[in-house]
């Protein structure tokens, strides 16, 4: 006699778990008129469910001056270092929807 073995699935069943393994588009709410991801802070006006959590203002003028920093230590002029120019890693793409 054989006797079957308790361990495989059909393809059918395995497909079926695996249908809940996609990845799903990232949730945004909107919220002061700028997208962020749910449940988290605002990383453009520093805001969490209507209170200021984070000091935006602060944060934007210490990146400021570090690049002004790293200006003046490669002999250029610091002054030529505006905000458009300091990169940011905080920005949140919203071309999705």
């Amino acid at each position: 006699m054989h006797m079957s073995s308790r361990m495989r699935k059909t393809k059918g069943q395995t497909g079926n778990r695996r249908s809940h393994h996609s990845i799903d588009e990232q949730r945004l709410s909107k919220e002061d008129g700028v997208y962020h991801l749910r449940h988290r802070a605002s990383l453009q006006t520093g805001t969490y469910r209507g209170r200021e959590v984070i000091d935006v203002r602060s944060k934007r003028q210490k990146q400021l001056e570090r690049a002004r920093d790293k200006a003046r230590d490669r002999g250029e002029d610091p002054e030529l270092v505006q905000e458009k120019d300091v990169e940011t890693n905080q920005e949140l793409k919203t071309d999705n929807k």
